[in-house]
């Protein structure tokens, strides 16, 4: 949920159970994406596995030593091998502590740095993915890759050598002198690894579907966790605090049920292979006793097989107890994994050239696009915009603006025809080329926490303090940030949340004037402002928009009207372009949106509305001009912050809304209490027209997606007025009864 927002229902529950996978072959694909990071650090590996071949030569002498100890030194008393053994053993516990030392130490360096070239390469190649990606990825499941499952995985990496290469090559030369101290306690030592091995092999292959499943329901309670710090603004507005509490506790449940599980299924894993061991080693113990009592074994070799044997349990406890962090680790690895197959969807050629600067024109020649498997938001558009003009995409909502836009900036490629720059096709162009010589304004003016300085000189990093604060003149923020404590070097909070929204706008306008560009792009840059912020900042982009190639995408036809150029979109085909006026003695779908949206006096104290306007709405349109006239001065503004509720489905309606200026979002519930997006209301647009006759129950919910000034009519006004024309309230009577059956179509 953004600030903009608020809960519309209760956060998508975490992915379905993953199939069981065996881990052999998650092991063999996990180990494929861990080989690029390993092969820098060949050489460190390599004297890494010299250092386990001297611990495990050490392991290997300590429990043969016994046999040489009992049967060479005590046994015969013979002080000159006594002393002979004892100080070869002193002398090795000095090398393999040494060596223990040091391989430690490069092996921390190692884990630390693959780790490190891990995450920079996940980083990486987020930079890389397409905006496609995020709009329909949780950020809280990106995060939680680079946070538990990046932890797990550095955690299965840090035990690597000291819990299984080294234990396992223990194992592998152990076996061997098992053999050489006597053939058959070797064979029956043999059956250690069907005992140790049956355990994990039953019980592994669900403790890695297990713990993939644990890692995708943190990413699920991490994106409620996101979702509502991201939106405190509009919890505490509401009082949405408990409602997100039951959502969290939902998820912290499910986590916690499937988090036991994965505890108890590895330590399955690991308990089974233990007890195996130890039943294992009591019956070598018994065969062991049995050959020394008829005479057939010496002590001293009875004593070095059994704490060899032992050695040999430990090495495969060792094993077993490392596989729960393996399997963790798979798990996280499995989910960076699938983080590495996104692929990016906009990717340069390989002969991709250097755009030069635009001097001609940008040409978009029978553009279609489609978003996925969706209907096309573009058809077949063609449009020419010659460098220097100032030219506009308007539209209702839907229409295909905005994606024409993300064209032109090269975010998606289009699916047929071209976008082309002085007649080079932009996908024969480098993105980095393309975007250098744009400056861009969105609506939501993204700053970063960092300082006003830092946020502006991200448009060009190169950019000297001179520049920086030139700028911010430019933009007409240059004394706003004088004015503050600490001037420049004040830092804007997260988001820039320190600020108010017209500072933030202007600072996201110095930092796309910085760049000196060629190409300035407008997407909604003021449409989250109010009324007179909105008026100053247009004044500021027309003034730094001059000679310049300007693109804006508005919803707003009076931010458009002065335009050199107007492109009219309607569901995704261009039907009309010219200037304002030309557009308007057209007398087509631009001069009809004007009129919806003309009609309007924004003052200080809110809006007025014409009673020509009024006419304009369709109920309305029966009755007297001099009725109209009277009614004119019964509406009230009300100016609404984004993220509220304006009407609520089911509640009784009394009030009929006309919107000024903002962007509301209209939503139903379908038959299983979900709420469904149906509309989208903007400047010009009306609704609860049933409320002006009945006292109905609301038929959808109206939220307000940015800050919005509307201006409302009581149902006991109206009906006062209406009094005076009776005729007209049955034909009025008849549009909702039509309005109502067309709503139901919806359903």
């Amino acid at each position: 949920m953004s600030a903009a927002g608020v809960v519309l229902e209760a956060p998508a529950e975490a992915p379905v159970e993953a199939e069981e996978e065996q881990p052999l072959a998650i092991a063999l694909a996990s180990l494929r994406l861990l080989l690029p990071y390993l092969r820098p650090y060949h050489r460190e590996l390599a004297v890494l596995f010299l250092g386990v071949c001297v611990e495990t030569a050490f392991n290997v002498w300590v429990p043969l030593s016994f046999s040489y100890l009992i049967d060479d030194a005590l046994v015969p008393r013979d002080r000159g091998v006594l002393i002979g053994i004892l100080v070869g053993l002193g002398a090795s516990v000095v090398v393999n502590g040494v060596v223990g030392v040091v391989r430690a130490r490069l092996y921390s360096r190692v884990t630390a740095s693959v780790v490190a070239d891990i995450r920079a390469s996940l980083f990486d190649h987020l930079q890389r993915l397409s905006l496609g990606y995020y709009s329909r990825a949780q950020l809280g499941d990106i995060l939680a890759r680079f946070s538990g499952d990046l932890s797990s995985v550095e955690g299965a990496l840090e035990c690597v050598f000291p819990w299984a290469v080294a234990p396992s090559l223990d194992v592998a030369v152990y076996s061997v002198f098992l053999f050489v101290l006597d053939w058959r306690l070797g064979l029956a030592a043999t059956l250690v690894w069907p005992v140790a091995l049956l355990g994990p092999r039953r019980f592994a292959p669900q403790a890695v579907t297990t713990s993939y499943e644990k890692s995708q329901l943190e990413a699920a309670a991490l994106s409620v966790v996101q979702e509502n710090l991201s939106g405190q603004a509009v919890v505490k507005a509401f009082g949405l605090e408990q409602i997100w509490l039951s959502s969290f506790a939902r998820r912290n449940a499910s986590l916690r049920g499937k988090t036991a599980h994965a505890s108890f299924v590895g330590s399955l894993v690991e308990r089974s292979s233990i007890t195996g061991v130890y039943a294992l080693y009591v019956a070598v113990v018994a065969v062991g006793a049995w050959l020394v009592f008829h005479g057939s074994l010496t002590i001293g070799k009875l004593v070095a097989f059994q704490a060899l044997f032992l050695a040999l349990g430990y090495a495969l406890t060792y094993v077993t107890q490392y596989i729960p962090s393996l399997v963790q680790g798979l798990g996280g690895f499995r989910r960076i994994g699938e983080l590495f197959a996104e692929e990016p969807e906009v990717v340069d050629r390989a002969e991709a050239e250097l755009l030069p600067r635009l001097s001609r024109e940008i040409l978009f020649e029978d553009v279609t696009f489609a978003y996925g498997d969706a209907a096309p938001s573009l058809r077949a558009v063609n449009m020419r915009i010659p460098a220097g003009e100032s030219v506009a995409f308007v539209g209702s909502s839907g229409s295909g603006k905005s994606t024409a836009l993300s064209l032109l900036m090269r975010f998606h490629d289009p699916s047929a025809g071209s976008v082309s720059f002085d007649g080079q096709d932009l996908r024969e162009a480098s993105q980095q080329s393309l975007r250098a010589q744009m400056g861009v304004v969105f609506q939501e003016s993204v700053l970063f926490n960092d300082t006003i300085r830092e946020n502006i000189r991200m448009g060009r990093p190169d950019a000297t303090d001179e520049e920086v604060e030139s700028a911010a003149r430019a933009a007409e923020i240059h004394d706003i940030v004088l004015a503050q404590q600490n001037g420049y070097d004040t830092v804007v909070g997260e988001r820039g949340g320190l600020l108010s929204g017209g500072q933030r706008q202007r600072i996201a306008i110095a930092r796309a004037i910085v760049r000196d560009p060629a190409i300035l792009v407008l997407d909604e840059a003021t449409s989250a402002l109010d009324a007179a912020t909105e008026a100053a900042i247009n004044a500021t982009l027309a003034r730094v928009a001059q000679g310049r190639t300007t693109v804006s995408v508005t919803h707003r036809l009076s931010a458009a009207a002065g335009a050199d150029r107007i492109f009219v979109l309607e569901q995704g085909e261009l039907v009309e372009s010219g200037s304002h006026q030309e557009l308007l003695a057209a007398g087509g779908i631009y001069a009809m949106l004007w009129s919806r949206q003309a009609g309007f006096t924004i003052t200080e104290d809110g809006a007025e509305v014409t009673a020509d306007r009024l006419a304009q709405v369709p109920i309305l349109s029966g009755l007297d001009h001099s009725l109209l006239e009277e009614m004119t001065y019964f509406f009230a503004s009300e100016q609404i912050p984004a993220g509220r509720t304006v009407i609520e489905e089911g509640d009784p309606g009394d009030r009929f809304y006309l919107v000024a200026r903002g962007r509301l979002v209209v939503t139903r519930k379908d038959e299983e209490g979900n709420e469904v997006q149906v509309n989208v209301h903007e400047d010009g647009d009306h609704f609860g027209e049933i409320a002006l006759l009945r006292r109905a129950p609301r038929i959808a919910t109206v939220r307000t997606v940015i800050p919005s000034l509307l201006l409302s009519l009581a149902q006991d006004h109206f009906l006062h007025l209406i009094e005076r024309a009776p005729h007209v309230r049955a034909t009025m009577e008849q549009r909702i009864d039509q309005y109502l059956a067309d709503w139901a179509k919806l359903r």
